[in-house]
């Protein structure tokens, strides 16, 4: 039996803001446990929510970013259910009212030629729960709860179930994170719990219209979990319906020990939980003015400015790919661009050069230590022809443990590019008489000895001949290629 796969994603995002959704508890990362908190955060009686102004202005910012239609009369409901890190003993979150719906996301799969369109179902608001922390010791049967986390303002995206493919889902979370990066409303950041993803999988068989039993994969906390997960429940689904078994709707874990799912409770559903309105927090009405003036500050997406690179620039696909992956990388190109004036070397240099230290230190390019003006200066100097392309590489490693502006390092070192005739003449000849084999092959017809000349030339000036003018001085003596001349 050939099988389909279908894949939908719920996709959990920490927004960045200051304070948490509903109090005004600090909402931070890390710092020792139940110290980001107020009354608020462990329900104690008397408190009441007030919804963050910042979390709706990042959250609407999500939706118009990713196509979606924002919806002007929207509220917040309760989510009952029990669980020691949700001291309510409800979560406030969005059902039937969220506040946006439809958008999408475009990926393209390596090695296609053509993009796919994955719609969205959703994006709703809410607050994160707590975290739980169990003891090491297998002697200490004990748990302990940490409410730092507790209020931290959420987005869930929930997709359709378009994903046909574990590496869709990859591609997905790719571009979904970039996005949500270039719009600064989330670090996205996977191993602190910034970007949590649960998976919905089933599979039928091909030609089939409607859906089976789905299971769904909880909390996976880093693209390749997603990846794996997705692909080892495929197979499970495809083992059970082989014995012509069946199986009942389900939440699974992923373990990244043992590389499997592991069942975890029976899947629960909307009626479930109990919803209905959330009687402390007012309905919101969104204007078409505050979702306009969003709309206007919203950065050139990744999409876009990818295409732009293309057309206006004339970038490779690759390079383009590479430039627009993260928003300070592209912000740091187009800064050089703007002093070098040379495209395609500029993004030579960011990806090959720059982006290698970055990768091989684990470090953003914002802490990288050449700013992006002496990379724009250094790319005009070889434009220029001031300095050579090799020469280029010994300012560079001068520049990552100064601050010198790399004109002045040339004057400083003499790197200065030879130009004079005479003396390269002179350093031609005697390359030449040092290199008779060389002479004869060219005579013979073999030009890649021109190579072996040239790199004498070059290697006794010290990498600073011109390049051009060599190749002319030395064609000049050898004469033309195959023809028998004293030089």
């Amino acid at each position: 039996m050939e099988y389909e796969v279908i894949i939908g994603l719920e996709v959990h995002v920490q927004l960045n803001t200051n304070s948490k959704i509903f109090s005004t508890a600090t909402n931070e990362f890390g710092g020792s446990p139940n110290t980001h908190i107020s009354p608020l955060c462990v329900a104690l009686p008397g408190t009441l929510p007030v919804l963050n102004e910042v979390v709706l202005e990042k959250a609407v910012r999500a939706g118009v970013a990713l196509g979606c239609e924002i919806t002007q009369f929207t509220k917040f409901d309760r989510k009952n259910y029990f669980y020691p890190d949700l001291p309510k003993g409800y979560q406030i979150s969005q059902f039937d009212k969220p506040y946006a719906t439809k958008g999408g996301i475009h990926i393209q799969l390596k090695g296609e030629t053509e993009e796919k369109f994955l719609p969205l179902t959703r994006i709703h608001m809410e607050e994160d729960a707590g975290k739980l922390i169990h003891s090491h010791d297998p002697s200490i049967n004990r748990s302990y709860v940490d409410y730092n986390r507790a209020g931290t303002p959420l987005i869930e995206i929930v997709s359709e179930p378009d994903l046909r493919s574990s590496d869709e889902a990859y591609a997905y979370l790719n571009e979904l994170k970039t996005i949500l990066r270039y719009i600064q409303v989330s670090d996205c950041n996977m191993e602190e719990g910034s970007l949590r993803c649960d998976a919905n999988v089933s599979i039928r068989p091909k030609g089939e219209k409607g859906f089976r039993t789905r299971v769904e994969i909880k909390n996976l906390n880093s693209f390749k979990a997603v990846k794996q997960a997705i692909d080892y429940e495929v197979e499970w689904q495809k083992d059970v319906y082989s014995r012509g078994e069946s199986f009942k709707q389900m939440t699974k874990l992923w373990d990244a020990t043992l590389l499997k799912t592991i069942p975890m409770r029976s899947k629960e559903m909307s009626h479930d939980y109990r919803y209905f309105p959330e009687p402390d927090l007012p309905t919101i009405q969104i204007s078409d003015s505050f979702i306009e003036d969003i709309r206007k500050t919203l950065p050139e997406l990744p999409r876009q400015k990818k295409e732009r690179y293309k057309t206006a620039l004339g970038l490779p696909e690759y390079d383009a790919e590479v430039l627009t992956s993260e928003r300070e990388i592209a912000e740091y190109f187009e800064e050089a661009l703007v002093i070098s004036g040379d495209a395609k070397k500029t993004s030579n240099w960011v990806k090959d050069e720059i982006l290698g230290i970055v990768n091989k230190e684990n470090i953003s390019i914002q802490e990288f230590a050449i700013d992006p003006v002496r990379i724009g200066k250094l790319v005009k100097l070889i434009n220029s022809g001031e300095i050579t392309g090799k020469i280029a590489k010994t300012i560079f490693e001068d520049m990552l443990t100064s601050k010198d502006q790399p004109e002045t390092i040339v004057e400083k070192k003499g790197l200065k590019v030879v130009r004079d005739d005479k003396a390269l003449e002179e350093i031609v000849i005697r390359v030449l008489e040092s290199q008779p084999e060389s002479v004869e092959g060219w005579k013979n017809g073999k030009d890649r000895v021109l190579g072996a000349i040239v790199g004498g030339v070059m290697k006794e000036t010290k990498g600073k001949a011109d390049p051009k003018l060599v190749n002319e001085l030395i064609l000049a003596k050898l004469g033309p290629l195959g023809e028998k001349k004293k030089v």
